[in-house]
């Protein structure tokens, strides 16, 4: 293959998106769901937009294959953010079902979508079980972490594992803290992100002893989000290759660490479709192919 699915940090090729456009829509549409939906407070739909334009630019300046999902009635403007609600493998896509339930429509847009292009499909997760991919990070081509979080459970879990078991893929799974509880959105991208094949950000404070130590074994160096950083989504990095990754505005001693480790760090500004919503570069994007 000169390509895989099963990667957070090779070269980005090929990336699904759904833009404010499409998700976020209208100002009534804001209006009526960000409190229901827990966002801090309510998206301005023209800053957005500007928003969402400038992060696109980054990937498109890089050569990177965006992807649109199309306009849909049944999803909720949290359907910007886009890693939710399907998982990428070399074997084909598994389509997540929400733990958040007014996201539960967000699966068969994608599968829909998947469909019109011959993406193949490897499996759903079935209820009761609840699996979001902000839960999941490739560890490696054989490993694939998931959080235990309010959002991702144990049946979504072993539905996981009985998917990937014929292909020999560890699943590791990680035991998050309660934190804020249900209400909040806290999956383990929230504070692990693999930014190289040894290197990833991570807020150490909230991330599990076990899964700390673990990667620690496997040769991961780690940069630390300060305090002051976490709020402001610092721990939230999208990797474009090894050399290059995406973090959202407003978070200079991370971008910092990131450069004095040799990547080149873009940034974005993002108050509208990242802080609001508590979704960083990472939830904005679905990466469907990353070159080896």
């Amino acid at each position: 293959m000169q390509y895989s699915c099963q990667s957070e940090y090779l070269p980005l090729e090929r990336v699904l998106l759904n833009p404010v456009a499409h998700s976020f829509i209208s100002d009534k549409k804001i209006q009526a769901e960000w409190k229901a939906l827990n966002y801090h407070a309510c998206p301005d739909l023209e800053i957005a937009e500007w928003e969402y334009g400038g992060f696109e630019a980054l990937l498109r300046e890089r050569g990177i294959q965006c992807e649109y999902l199309p306009l849909s009635d049944d999803t909720s403007i949290d359907a910007i953010y886009c890693r939710d609600a399907s998982i990428t493998t070399d074997h084909g896509m598994i389509l997540c079902r929400m733990g958040k339930a007014a996201r539960r429509a967000e699966p068969a847009l994608h599968e829909a979508y998947f469909r019109s292009r011959n993406i193949p499909i490897l499996g759903r997760i079935e209820a009761p079980g609840t699996l979001e991919g902000g839960d999941l990070a490739w560890l490696g081509w054989e490993t694939l972490a998931v959080g235990h979080s309010y959002r991702t459970n144990r049946s979504g879990i072993a539905q996981l594992k009985t998917l990937l078991s014929p292909f020999d893929i560890e699943v590791l799974v990680v035991e998050l803290p309660h934190y804020r509880g249900p209400a909040d959105v806290f999956h383990l991208m929230s504070v692990w992100s693999p930014v190289a094949g040894d290197l990833a950000v991570a807020y150490s404070p909230l991330l599990p002893i076990a899964f700390r130590e673990e990667v620690l074994s496997r040769g991961y160096r780690i940069i630390e989000v300060p305090d002051a950083e976490f709020q402001s989504m610092g721990c939230n990095v999208l990797a474009l290759s090894p050399q290059t990754c995406i973090v959202v505005s407003g978070n200079p001693e991370t971008q910092k660490a990131l450069t004095e480790a040799g990547l080149e760090v873009l940034t974005y500004e993002g108050d509208e479709i990242s802080l609001k919503g508590g979704g960083g570069p990472t939830c904005l994007t679905r990466p469907l192919r990353r070159t080896i």
